[in-house]
């Protein structure tokens, strides 16, 4: 039988969907953003910018056992440092070394363990956790790299912790993301202000005359104290609103572009996001180490008896690991598939439904690139936002990919391509031959918690649905990747997007493809859209779902 199938199962969705309804609303209450407006009417209509649109009834009813769920996305509090930027987190004085005595050689499947002590600018150890580190094992010789545990003690230092898993030689690699200084200034921006960004509205009467207007996700963030047209998704409540055009009615939008990023941040804040202090790898503090094979071992890899990749699998920490770069997943029997006929095998009769952003568009370019007999379809769409289409009529594959619906950075694009990712989820039968990807994440980081938390808890309900129709359909969720570094899309930003994404699925039988892990395991530079190496080796974590023997 089915997970989705029977009464008790229903009872169990029905359930989890509550309270992850019940979260979306704590987020509402408990951070200062935007205004929660009344549920509109189907149509586009005007309203005041000024106009309360609060439910305090609602609101005021949350149980107050709540509170717990905090720790999705709890990070240390910095302390007040009066704009003293000799007081943040120094890549350079910071240190860090091996937690017990040097060993000659250490055992494959054995950790390697290194306390980190932050110091600031003066060289003095800090007295607090809430820095962003990332830590590395890598094996330059072997192609080989894995993401480290970074443990905040909340006082300074940093429990730094390695599983070794291949035979050879290694090397310790750390890096300041951000300070706890520059998080502090991430964390006050992301949920205090409305939005960071805003987006360009073009609205077309009949006669062919032209406005545009600024459009965001609330009201207050059109930057207009005039009526503002308001417009809902019929089938997830998602809500968009622009600035009403002076001539033309609100039922006249027909275009959505990005607008500009709007100055958030004060010099004190720069100090701490600049380049020179973030992304920056501290001394070297640790020897490379020689990884040794144990007496019984007949292979170089400490990969244990795997379960096929299928949905539902409980996550792993790290997740997996490289060599020879190659990405070995460390919760299921992940495959390769590097030539043409092993990808062909396994999407044979299969359609896969891509929706997200760019970097999830990168998985449907590497399979039209990789595969020649994939051909693509002209629907005569604008390229970065879709609908993309590339089929192989001889094995009957179609492989889909479109945009999430707004907020979206993207070039002008017609509104009516901008579908949203619950209404494109139930139009889908879904069966055995269907496979639904969902990338989200890089394009919500320039607004608060909130507005992405009920985006999820949209989605969540149509990938609940779907299942429950048809169990057999294939849902995977591709986490948001590593690569920006600003007040507008950071790693930080990102790192909590990934807990909401998370948390947002935890229950449901979906596979996971940790996106976070795989861009930030190889010493390579971050970038927002990873090279060709990495997407291979996501694409084929994504078909050891579809093939998982």
């Amino acid at each position: 039988m089915g997970p989705f199938m029977g009464q008790s199962k229903g009872y169990k969705i029905l359930t989890v969907g509550l309270v992850f309804l019940v979260w979306v609303l704590y987020f509402q209450m408990s951070w200062p953003d935007s205004t929660v407006p009344r549920p509109p009417a189907p149509r586009p209509v005007s309203r005041s910018a000024s106009e309360s649109t609060e439910s305090p009834s609602l609101l005021d009813s949350l149980p107050q056992e709540l509170a717990n769920l905090t720790h999705l996305l709890y990070w240390p509090l910095t302390p007040e440092d009066e704009g003293d930027f000799l007081a943040s987190t120094s890549p350079q004085a910071s240190t860090y070394h091996l937690r017990g005595p040097a060993q000659t050689s250490y055992a494959l499947r054995g950790y390697l363990e290194a306390i980190l002590i932050a110091r600031d600018h003066r060289g003095r150890p800090k007295t607090h956790g809430g820095d962003l580190f990332r830590a590395q094992l890598l094996g330059p010789d072997l192609k080989a790299g894995l993401p480290g545990d970074v443990q905040d003690l909340e006082n300074g230092t940093y429990l730094l912790s390695f599983p070794l898993l291949w035979a050879g030689k290694a090397q310790v690699q750390v890096r300041l993301i951000h300070s706890s200084e520059a998080v502090g200034v991430l964390r006050r921006i992301w949920r205090e202000k409305r939005a960071t960004v805003d987006f360009v509205g073009y609205f077309r009467g009949p006669t062919g005359t032209e406005e545009t207007v600024i459009c965001n996700v609330d009201p207050q963030s059109t930057g207009t104290r005039r009526p503002t047209c308001q417009y809902r998704d019929v089938d997830s409540g998602e809500l968009w609103f622009c600035a009403q055009p002076s001539t033309l009615p609100c039922s006249s939008l027909v275009g959505h572009s990005s607008g500009r990023y709007l100055k958030v941040t004060t010099p004190q804040d720069e100090a701490l996001l600049a380049g020179n202090v973030t992304d920056k790898v501290l001394p070297q503090g640790i020897s490379p180490i020689q990884v040794r094979m144990s007496t019984p071992e007949n292979s170089s890899l400490a990969l244990s008896a795997r379960p096929p990749c299928h949905p539902g699998l409980p996550a792993t920490k790290p997740s997996g690991f490289y060599h020879q770069e190659v990405w070995h997943s460390l919760s299921c029997s992940s495959r390769s598939f590097p030539t043409v006929d092993s990808i062909l095998g396994c999407l044979a009769g299969h359609v896969v439904h891509m929706m997200g952003d760019s970097t999830l568009r990168q998985w449907w370019e590497y399979l039209r690139d990789k595969v020649p007999s994939l051909k693509p379809m002209d629907l005569h769409a604008t390229y970065q936002t879709g609908p993309l289409m590339a089929v192989e009529t001889t094995r009957n594959i179609v492989l889909h990919w479109r945009a999430h619906s707004w907020p979206l950075r993207s070039l002008r694009t017609p509104v009516a391509s901008l579908h949203s990712v619950a209404r494109e989820l139930g139009g889908l039968a879904g069966g055995p031959h269907t496979v639904v990807v969902l990338g989200l994440g890089a394009h919500f980081t320039t607004f608060p918690p909130s507005i992405f938390a009920r985006r999820l808890a949209g989605i969540r309900a149509a990938v609940a649905a779907l299942l429950a129709r048809e169990p057999r359909t294939l849902v995977v969720i591709k986490l948001a990747n590593t690569g920006y570094k600003s007040v507008y899309g950071s790693d930080w930003l990102t790192l909590q997007v990934n807990r909401l994404l998370r948390a947002a699925f935890a229950d449901l039988r979906v596979a996971f493809v940790d996106a976070w892990e795989m861009t930030s395991s190889l010493a390579v530079p971050d970038n927002i859209h990873p090279g060709r190496l990495i997407v291979g080796n996501e694409v084929d974590l994504l078909l050891s779902f579809v093939c998982p023997t």
